[in-house]
């Protein structure tokens, strides 16, 4: 999920209201005991992109959005455990006072007793985006499928916000995602998806309830890959 999608109402920042949402639509899929990792992006508190524009160095300025991340893993990591969802924070940038460092067998075991994962700080590099941070996370726990969590409710054709006769695509091959440039998550990220046969489902997070459907196979969305 992106930082943005933390705002809330803001226009910059954290909505407790927001994370603790959230934290309550991860809690009905533990009831159904599946297994969950979670990566966020940090768009809320810092664009690297934006700044970089101002005469900050992209290393630089991507290093600071992974610290953004970091920061938004621990508020959605402090609500689960205040509502009493077992879950465990891993970063990819080391910093053992408020997190474990990422190691894939670590994140593996967690997850077999019934701990949500929640991967910080991207994939640890400069000019690698948040999505091929989520798509290689998932890849290294061999998830079965990639949610991409949005404020919208799938995947169309052109801008929804922007245009009224945008067409949502129920289902889309990885492929056919990147020849449009339909911007659901970056090229690399796709890529790496399609190479390993790995689907992407977008939906709008906001809509209470969506997530568990998702998840129990309810025609939800837009389907990016795989069998529909």
């Amino acid at each position: 999920m992106s930082g943005e999608a933390l705002l809330g109402g803001a226009s910059f920042g954290i909505d407790p209201d927001v994370v603790e949402y959230v934290a309550d639509e991860v809690a009905t899929l533990k009831e159904l005991g599946i297994e969950i990792g979670i990566v966020i992006g940090g768009g809320n508190i810092y664009r690297g992109v934006d700044i970089t524009s101002r005469g900050i160095d992209r290393a630089a300025a991507d290093y600071m959005g992974m610290l953004a991340t970091v920061m938004n893993s621990i508020a959605l990591h402090n609500t689960f455990e205040n509502k009493g969802i077992a879950a465990r924070l891993q970063s990819s940038i080391e910093m053992i006072k408020v997190a474990e460092p990422f190691v894939r067998e670590r994140a593996l075991k967690h997850l077999e007793q019934g701990r949500v994962v929640i991967f910080a700080g991207g994939t640890g590099n400069p000019y690698f985006t948040t999505d091929t941070a989520a798509a290689l996370r998932a890849l290294e726990i061999k998830a079965e499928v990639l949610l991409k969590a949005t404020k919208v409710d799938g995947v169309f054709d052109r801008d929804p916000l922007r245009h009224s006769d945008a067409r949502m695509f129920t289902s889309i091959t990885h492929t056919e995602a990147l020849a449009r440039d339909l911007r659901i998550m970056d090229g690399t990220a796709i890529s790496l998806c399609r190479e390993n046969n790995l689907p992407i489902i977008v939906f709008n997070l906001e809509k209470r309830g969506a997530l568990r459907d998702v998840v129990c196979g309810k025609s939800i969305g837009t389907r990016v890959g795989g069998k529909s």
